[in-house]
């Protein structure tokens, strides 16, 4: 079967806006135009693409199927030709990162900020996801890089892995709970207190889980967040002991102490990842020499 490209360049922008005049707008052409290459790619391959009703488009189960191949293609095809642009002129390059809000806060923006210094016409553009959804991005090609928590179970043999830092996880406490200070108990004594913990479904809180259960211990959390910031604010106020990274806490935090635990936890790190199936942007490149330097 032979389809014309432009009919599934139309079909990528309707499915991925789910909306034909959107679609138009993007490609500059009519909306009738966008019906009539949509009907003769359905007519191509034989199969219904969309369900049209008045207020809104949807994919069909066999219009999910095709955007789900098409999706990367398209977006190796954008890294293509904006690698073409960079080799012409490193004026107008581009990098696109996946991190986690935790990640970007504590640990990129100082790269993030030397690199603007060293080429400020340099686009930049941050997708914040958990780390489990970054590498999502990072097999579809919709990122470049991402930097992830490690271990994530979700990467991929067709991906690279590098370390980049290498920290520990803390449990925090407040004034609440003082008669911890410079006490060094078991892991299991925490059990007496409320713990404050990431939601399920994150690395951080896997590698609790996988913790708790290297050392036979069993930890309930009382409160779930989806935010490290959260979890350190909670433990100031004294609503439990919260289990974060290290590199998250300020020297200078007033009124918080880490518990001293007799059990030595796994030292963790953070990995840039990259997809071996998709070649690097000059931008790109320029910002792993930086982070590696």
């Amino acid at each position: 079967m032979n389809v014309n490209y432009e009919l599934y360049k139309v079909f990528y922008h309707v499915a991925n806006h789910l909306s034909f005049s959107k679609a138009a707008e993007k490609l500059y052409i009519s909306q009738s135009a966008v019906s009539q290459s949509i009907k003769t790619l359905e007519e191509e391959l034989d199969t219904k693409l969309f369900i049209r009703s008045t207020k809104q488009v949807t994919l069909t189960k066999e219009g999910k199927t095709l955007f789900e191949h098409i999706k990367p293609a398209f977006n190796l095809i954008k890294n293509g030709e904006q690698n073409i642009q960079d080799i012409n002129s490193f004026k107008k390059g581009e990098i696109h990162i996946g991190a986690n809000d935790t990640i970007c806060k504590y640990f990129l923006l100082p790269y993030l900020k030397q690199f603007h210094e060293l080429y400020p016409q340099i686009h930049i553009q941050i997708t914040n996801r958990t780390s489990a959804k970054c590498v999502e991005l990072l097999k579809e090609g919709a990122v470049d890089l991402i930097i992830t928590n490690l271990p994530n179970q979700q990467i991929t043999e067709q991906m690279e892995v590098t370390k980049v830092f290498s920290f520990k996880d803390v449990f925090i406490a407040g004034p609440k709970y003082n008669e911890l200070n410079q006490e060094t108990i078991k892991l299991e004594h925490l059990a007496n207190y409320p713990i404050l913990m990431l939601e399920e479904k994150t690395t951080t809180r896997t590698f609790f889980n996988q913790l708790m259960d290297e050392f036979e211990v069993e930890l309930n959390p009382e409160v779930e967040l989806g935010s490290i910031d959260l979890l350190i604010e909670m433990a100031k106020i004294g609503l439990g002991i919260s289990f974060v990274p290290e590199y998250c806490l300020d020297s200078e935090e007033r009124g918080l102490f880490t518990v001293n635990l007799q059990e030595k936890l796994t030292t963790r790190n953070l990995g840039l990842v990259t997809n071996e199936k998709i070649p690097f942007s000059t931008a790109s490149q320029k910002f792993i020499e930086l982070l590696l330097d």
